[in-house]
């Protein structure tokens, strides 16, 4: 059967290289005899996988040496709480922007263990923007800065990072890891689930400045101690070993694009192919503020749920699926990460004419 376009959200496209590799590997990985799923995560063989996929993601994130990486479960929710039960350890308080579902999320369960202090939202406009952040606003005594820096459901990024000072500054990139450059140094701690840019559900990857471990909440269980992970090399217990092989694969296939650099460049492009067409059609629309857009997820709308349903529909039947949009927004929404080559984006661009001729 010939593969679709696939513009889920997550769990998303991934790149066919990749894929294939995987499959090829998938029985007998090398000279093992057996497959990753099948591996020892204490032997050698498997030692080598992470510590591939580690090195390879330092390299490609031009991560310091000062910081730890570490491959984790439980989903990017699960840092929801991880994170304050880690970090809000001084001052019992911390500083966030409301830019969407999931840094409401973040903030109701931060909420749990200390003080929150919400200094923007961008809730009155359906989150269709990045709030201009009053530094005044800022706590000083806040124990870290949180900010969603990509918003999958609502199709907006940060472009300007804040300036937090002395404050950590902590960064949910689930769904913009490695598709733009970006300063690590900026951040105290930056965390990733791996189903948009990084390879299939399943592993967590947080990178945490050293300074920040050791110092978690007494009651906080073992497994959501981040020093606990560091300092056993991510195997306190059994990783999600196949989920970090195959991420390990991605990394491999981000270096052989060109690198992160590179990759930013071809989204920007994509980007602007979809973006070009919604500013000129006299049918679709975007939802989100220019200045804003985000590079991997495009949300737009139809002037009638009718033609909602019936471009989404269609657009199934030429092999672009998953361009529904998230109930709260509405409409359809074009993930477009990493792995959506330039092609599915012109193909989608090109229906979205055809369907607009149809359909004035």
């Amino acid at each position: 059967m010939k593969r679709v376009y696939n513009f889920s959200a997550g769990p998303s496209m991934l790149p066919l290289e990749v894929l294939e590799k995987a499959q090829k590997e998938f029985v007998s990985y090398g000279d093992t005899g057996m497959s990753v799923m099948e591996m020892s995560h204490r032997s050698k063989d498997y030692e080598k996988i992470i510590n591939k996929a580690e090195a390879d993601l330092r390299e490609l994130m031009e991560i310091p040496d000062n910081y730890k990486v570490l491959f984790l479960q439980g989903g990017g929710s699960t840092q929801f709480a991880m994170i304050p039960l880690n970090l809000m350890n001084k001052n019992n308080k911390a500083d966030y922007v409301n830019t969407g579902q999931w840094a409401k999320k973040a903030i109701e369960e931060a909420s749990r263990y200390g003080k929150v202090n919400v200094v923007a939202s961008s809730e009155d406009k359906t989150f269709s923007y990045i709030p201009k952040l009053d530094k005044s606003k800022f706590d000083p005594e806040a124990d870290y800065f949180y900010i969603t820096l990509n918003n999958t459901i609502y199709g907006t990024r940060y472009t300007e990072l804040p300036d937090t000072g002395n404050v950590p500054l902590v960064g949910d990139m689930s769904s913009s890891i490695l598709s733009e450059k970006i300063d690590i140094t900026k951040f105290g701690l930056l965390y990733a689930g791996a189903q948009k840019n990084l390879g299939p559900a399943g592993v967590t990857i947080v990178i945490i400045r050293e300074d920040l471990l050791g110092n978690a909440m007494d009651f906080t269980p073992t497994m959501l101690k981040y020093d606990i992970h560091a300092k056993n090399g991510s195997m306190y217990n059994t990783p999600p070993t196949y989920s970090i092989y195959f991420a390990g694969l991605v990394f491999e296939w981000v270096k052989e694009q060109g690198g992160v650099a590179a990759l930013q460049k071809k989204n920007e492009e994509k980007a602007k192919i979809l973006y070009d067409f919604l500013d000129s059609s006299e049918l679709f629309k975007g939802t989100v503020v220019k200045e804003d857009r985000s590079l991997m997820n495009v949300p737009f709308v139809l002037p009638t749920e009718e033609l909602n349903a019936k471009f989404i529909s269609e657009a199934k039947e030429h092999g672009l699926v998953n361009l529904k949009g998230h109930r709260t927004v509405g409409g359809m929404r074009a993930s477009i990460y990493n792995a959506m080559p330039c092609e599915g984006v012109v193909a989608l661009v090109e229906f979205m004419k055809k369907f607009e001729a149809e359909n004035k």
